[in-house]
């Protein structure tokens, strides 16, 4: 066991999740399907056991990866122009107010 390498516990611990969540982020990453923020992640790990059904082993980069793929940054609001003040009114073309007899 490597000193950089977590279990599934610890894992879910430092990404601020529940465990349960953890391993649907695996097997959504096995099938191909997870995305965080609109980006397809894959997510490495190892499982030992002679079929590949022992405990999950995850490195520390990993998921300081998976937090920097979580990681909001603030967008500018694009600056609109004022709204345009019509004195005319489209589409109108007679003069207004009370005809004159």
């Amino acid at each position: 066991m490597s000193s950089g390498d977590l279990n599934s516990s610890q894992a879910a611990q430092r990404l601020g999740i529940a465990v349960s969540t953890f391993y649907e982020w695996l097997s959504q990453s096995d099938a191909g399907e997870f995305v965080i923020r609109g980006q397809a992640i894959t997510i490495r790990y190892l499982q030992g056991g002679r079929r590949g059904q022992g405990r999950i082993r995850i490195d520390e980069s990993e998921i300081d990866r998976l937090k920097e793929a979580m990681r909001v940054f603030p967008q500018p609001q694009p600056r609109r122009r004022p709204p345009v003040q019509l004195r005319d009114f489209p589409g109108i073309t007679v003069q207004l107010g009370r005809p004159d007899d």
